[in-house]
């Protein structure tokens, strides 16, 4: 049952994070691809394939472009897009929100929880499956919540949930 939410939980996405994705889609199949199947018809005319160079990475090129091709069409099929700032219930952490917490130390931390395929957590971006996010979810500020760690469980104090 825990391996269903999470298989659910991963195919949600923000609209930005679906927008990014889609204008990936966008640039591989109208732009990236179609200059490199030019390189490979012009390396294939060139003769023998074996130790053309131009046409062996071209063809791998292309391999990796079809791939990511079905990766991003297969997420957007699949995606569930929650817009944030349509959250009603603002008091409580839910996916989009951004949340200022403080741990153990005393160090104030501010994560924003998004899809799987948004996370970035050089700016503070993690993943709504990540042990944090659960850890965050449904808490209210003044909360403390009990994160488990591969360094122990930490104690956090959540001291401000906002949504765009």
């Amino acid at each position: 049952m825990a391996e269903a939410a999470t298989v659910a939980l991963s195919r949600y996405l923000s609209p930005d994070g679906a927008a990014r994705m889609r204008a990936e889609l966008t640039d591989l199949r109208l732009v990236e691809r179609p200059k490199i199947v030019e390189i490979v018809s012009w390396a294939a005319g060139n003769g023998d394939r074996s130790e053309n160079g131009d046409y062996i990475y071209g063809k791998r090129r292309l391999r990796e472009i079809d791939r990511r091709i079905r990766f991003l069409s297969k997420r957007l099929d699949q995606a569930v897009i929650v817009d944030p700032a349509a959250q009603s219930l603002r008091d409580r952490v839910f996916f989009g929100a951004t949340v200022a917490y403080v741990d153990e130390d005393d160090a104030e931390h501010r994560v924003t929880i998004l899809g799987c395929d948004e996370v970035d957590t050089a700016s503070g971006q993690i993943s709504l499956v990540s042990p944090l996010a659960r850890a965050l979810l449904r808490s209210r500020v003044g909360d403390e919540v009990t994160v488990n760690t591969p360094g122990g469980a930490r104690v956090l104090e959540i001291l401000s949930i906002g949504y765009p």
